[in-house]
């Protein structure tokens, strides 16, 4: 499989972000996966290392907005770190049937692991104008309605939709841009 050409555009300004589990497995039906996720944010948030504007968490696959200095070394490091704890987490509680997913689609180059959680890349999209972070946004918010998962996206307590809403939310997001 050849490696995505997506590249951060410019360091500090925001980027529409897609990380996606190898085979669109669904490792994201666990709270405690999803948990990860969340963590990790917000542990980047609390270290100045992120600002995350916008968030979406689906059963095998994330959509977010955010910005940092070093936006590409902060996402390899989420994805680093989110995926040692979920491998971690899956192997702790023998979750075979996902375990043997990840190691069957993992890419044969990473031969110094038994298993690969997110596929390469992250497709980031630079965000340009204050129109395009909102229809981004909008997307990301209705992503699980148009799956019919909820009819309204408040509903769906992993997206950042209750943050925008002034609804308690599982992790901060910056909404005053």
């Amino acid at each position: 499989m050849a490696r995505s050409h997506y590249r951060i555009g410019e360091n500090g300004y925001p980027h529409f972000l897609t990380c996606t589990v190898v085979g669109w497995l669904p490792v994201f039906t666990r709270p405690e996966t999803v948990q990860i996720v969340l963590d990790s944010w917000q542990f980047l948030q609390d270290h100045n290392r992120l600002a995350l504007l916008g968030y979406v968490v689906l059963e095998n696959h994330i959509h977010f907005i955010a910005s940092a200095e070093s936006l590409a070394k902060e996402v390899g490091d989420f994805k680093s770190v989110t995926a040692r704890r979920i491998i971690d987490y899956l192997s702790e509680r023998r979750v075979k049937t996902l375990l043997d997913g990840l190691e069957h689609h993992k890419v044969p180059h990473k031969s110094d692991r038994p298993f690969q959680l997110w596929q390469e890349g992250s497709h980031p999209k630079l965000i340009e104008t204050e129109s395009m972070l909102r229809q981004k946004l909008e997307y990301i918010h209705n992503n699980p309605v148009k799956r019919g998962y909820v009819s309204d996206p408040t509903h769906w307590r992993y997206s950042s939709a209750r943050n925008y809403a002034g609804i308690d939310a599982l992790v901060d997001v910056t909404t005053d841009w």
